[in-house]
């Protein structure tokens, strides 16, 4: 189950789709040369990956004296005076053909302001428009959008993304030679849009002071930059600099192409002051909560100092999440840890940097299971409760600096967390540097600090990690990347996490138009403990090494974009001892993905386990100590997300350990306007005599958007568990009145069974319940 699971979630990956095109008068000559060495690189509609454009494609951008009116109508007779680029290329389905609908792009500039305007004409108008929700940085393999990379000191290897959707909800994020992204990154900058029966229009106001860009004594400058499209009704992306379709995101600024004649002003200092004001009414019931009701207020808020182009300076007071989204509960059948996606905005900012590590959910198996990070923000501020969920611990302050150039890259991290009950005042500290070298290679090196300060009942304790890392760019289809960690404690018996230990891991990823493919190998020794870190599983060795074919043959209907095949495997040994623990064979021999995105799978999965006493078993199931040879069979389905009613289907079943398992997942989506989007999921899981145990686990969830537009919606969100007897809520109004700036209005409640049953021996139920109200305000001076 774990790889299948994993084969399906790939297939979220961002950026798909789109559009067609007219002569470009100012670009003829260029384009043409750009559409000759995109089609030489196509054979028998199996396109291949073709080396970056020895000429690059040109836009001007021209200078007005005017602040515009952002409205997108485009009525202003200053974006007249822009000459328009045109020309887009297919990137999917048809590498390099020109795109099926005109895309126009427009750039303008003032002395606080660069413009961007996009008119993305499609004959079929407002009815062929696909926007799901208004979600902020929306899954954009469902929807329409327009997007744009800046390669602001032309070095070819970083890029920041903006995109919008045909109703201007926003999509942002950084990226690191296509390989590391800051895809939380929320940048200051203004987009409206318009919809019409002959397409769909945006236009942007960019900030000078978001963007990146080098000192300069010349009076212009030439960015690296490229505008892609994506034409849901039709599941095509195409773009004005071609890229080939085994890079879909549109961050390899290698194929990019530059904007010329800017005149930003020089880069100074700037700093954006964001405090915020909450007010919460927490109250409890029950016999191991306690019943109590209490009202606070709250004051803090963050400041962000961009000391030049190259260092920014993140201060944080009295730190509050109350605004993040709530942890989803999982029911974990694996022998793998859960890897909870770090919610909250202050550390997802920069989380490219400090994020190194081998992560465990590359989606599709696609590199295998595995996961070690030297460093893993939620251990800070984030205390996990018995049944998986986690409950904040204050933080008082924090500060992070980094600073990034073409040479290197460098940062560090210092948070201060509160005491409380049964957690003591801790200080966490991260430092990384990274060298980069050559055109796309990079050698780094990562240390963490843990200081947990000593109480009435615990001494002090310090833990310690060094990590050192590399990654290598062999070509433009193969990658090496490898980590070696030391982890070091205080305390002295490894029972309680203490003493020394070593992990590490190597791989190889192959990624091209016809094949991917990897091969991963890892190492844990059994007292390896990152106590500011996240590993999948300890004692282990591990080899993993698959791959799939992408094959668009003739002989495929048309409804079926990719065929695509495949097998890999997961073995599993204990260091400390050297047997096979598990092994996990998965054949794949049917794949499609569908020309509107859905998808279609059937996987063979043969199993190994060996349980020694003491090891993990699921759910606490008493399964024997032993050796256990199981087959399991799966099948998912995937309709067209974009569409009004959509749908995911999941269905496995065959031996489990000593008994059977039948596992079913199934998510209904239904968004009959982009105003309104409800998510009905189930996740069931029926035991037939495992460890003993017949009988039916459950998750449920419903998740609803409405929304007014894209700046103020109303979420809430509820999930039961049967296994832990757990029901969960979460509703929350965000109003962003200006833009970065907030209002929330927070209701979180949590019922749950108890540990101890009374003398009747019922279990009462505990409840808490929390209503929050928060305002913050970003000013930028």
């Amino acid at each position: 189950m774990v790889l299948s699971l994993r084969r399906y979630t790939l297939l979220l990956l961002p950026f798909y789709t789109l559009a067609q095109t007219n002569p470009d008068i100012a670009n003829t000559a260029q384009s043409d040369t750009v559409r000759e060495e995109a089609h030489t690189n196509n054979r028998g509609g199996q396109a291949v990956i073709f080396a970056p454009p020895t000429r690059r494609r040109s836009v001007e951008a021209v200078e007005v004296g005017t602040r515009l009116r952002i409205d997108g109508r485009l009525d202003e007779a200053e974006w007249q005076r822009a000459r328009p680029i045109r020309r887009f290329v297919q990137v999917d389905p048809q590498q390099g053909r020109a795109a099926t609908f005109d895309t126009e792009v427009r750039v303008l500039f003032n002395r606080q302001y660069l413009y961007i305007a996009a008119v993305n004409r499609d004959t079929a108008g407002r009815r062929s428009l696909r926007t799901p929700n208004f979600q902020r940085d929306f899954q954009s393999r469902a929807h329409d959008f327009f997007g744009i990379t800046f390669d602001g000191f032309n070095d070819r290897r970083n890029a920041m993304a903006l995109m919008t959707n045909a109703y201007g909800t926003q999509r942002d994020l950084l990226s690191f030679d296509d390989i590391l992204y800051d895809t939380d990154w929320d940048g200051l900058w203004k987009v409206r849009t318009t919809r019409t029966d002959s397409g769909w229009v945006a236009e942007l106001q960019i900030p000078w002071q978001t963007l990146r860009y080098p000192q300069s004594t010349d009076s212009t400058q030439t960015w690296g930059i490229n505008f892609f499209r994506n034409r849901r009704a039709t599941n095509e992306l195409s773009a004005w600099s071609a890229f080939p379709r085994a890079f879909p995101s549109g961050l390899r600024m290698e194929y990019a192409g530059q904007v010329t004649g800017l005149k930003p002003p020089p880069p100074r200092p700037n700093v954006r002051v964001q405090p915020y004001v909450l007010l919460s009414d927490d109250a409890y019931n029950g016999s191991e909560t306690s019943n109590n009701r209490t009202t606070r207020l709250k004051l803090g808020g963050d400041i962000k100092w961009a000391i030049n182009t190259s260092t920014v300076l993140d201060l944080t007071f009295n730190t509050d999440f109350a605004q993040a989204d709530v942890d989803r509960q999982v029911n974990n059948l694996t022998r793998f840890s859960v890897l909870f996606p770090e919610r909250r905005a202050f550390f997802l900012e920069n989380a490219s940097l400090f994020g190194a590590g081998l992560s465990a959910v590359n989606g599709l198996g696609e590199g295998g299971s595995m996961g070690i990070q030297p460093f893993f923000s939620r251990r800070i501020g984030l205390a996990t409760l018995p049944d998986g969920t986690s409950a904040p611990v204050p933080i008082d302050a924090g500060a992070r600096l980094v600073y990034r150039s073409l040479e290197r890259n460098y940062g560090g991290m210092l948070i201060r967390q509160r005491g409380i009950t049964g957690s003591p005042a801790t200080d966490f500290l991260v430092g990384r540097y990274v060298e980069n070298v050559g055109k796309q290679n990079r050698i780094g090196v990562l240390v963490t600090g843990k200081n947990a300060h000593a109480t009435d009942t615990t001494d002090s304790r310090q833990d310690g990690t060094v990590a050192i890392d590399g990654f290598f760019r062999l070509g433009q289809s193969l990658n090496y990347s490898a980590m070696l960690i030391g982890t070091q404690s205080s305390e002295s018996s490894p029972a309680k996490g203490g003493g020394a230990g070593m992990a590490g891991y190597s791989q190889f990823f192959y990624r091209s138009n016809q094949i991917v493919g990897w091969l991963t190998q890892t190492v844990v020794t059994r007292n390896f403990n990152p106590a500011m870190g996240f590993v999948s599983r300890s004692d282990v060795i591990s080899n993993s090494f698959g791959g799939f074919l992408v094959n668009r043959a003739s002989w495929l209907p048309k409804w079926v974009r990719n065929f695509e095949p495949g097998a890999f495997a997961e073995l599993y040994h204990k260091a400390s001892t050297g047997y096979l623990q598990e092994a996990q064979w998965n054949l794949n021999p049917i794949w499609f993905t569908f020309q509107n995105a859905g998808n279609f799978g059937l996987f063979v999965n043969p199993t190994f386990q060996r349980l020694d006493d003491g090891d993990f078993r699921p759910l606490g199931l008493a399964i024997a100590s032993g050796k256990y040879r199981y087959v399991r069979y799966s099948v998912l389905f995937g309709s067209d997300p974009s569409r009004r009613v959509s749908y995911n289907l999941t269905a496995e079943t065959g031996r489990y350990y000593d008994g059977r398992l039948s596992y079913g997942r199934a998510s209904l989506i239904l968004a009959p306007v982009p105003h309104a989007a409800f998510t009905l999921s189930s996740e069931l899981n029926e035991f037939r005599n495992v460890g003993g145990y017949t009988g039916t686990i459950a998750l449920y969830s419903i998740q609803n958007r409405l929304a007014v537009n894209p700046r103020l919606q109303l979420i809430s969100f509820f999930q039961r568990n049967t296994f832990t007897d757990r029901n969960v809520w979460n509703v929350r109004l965000a109003w962003e009145f200006q833009p970065l700036s907030f209002l929330y209005l927070v209701y979180n409640r949590g019922v749950y069974a108890g540990s101890v049953a009374s003398a009747d021996g019922l279990i009462a139920r505990q409840q808490e319940r929390h209503l929050i109200g928060k305002i913050s305000y970003l000013k930028q001076f």
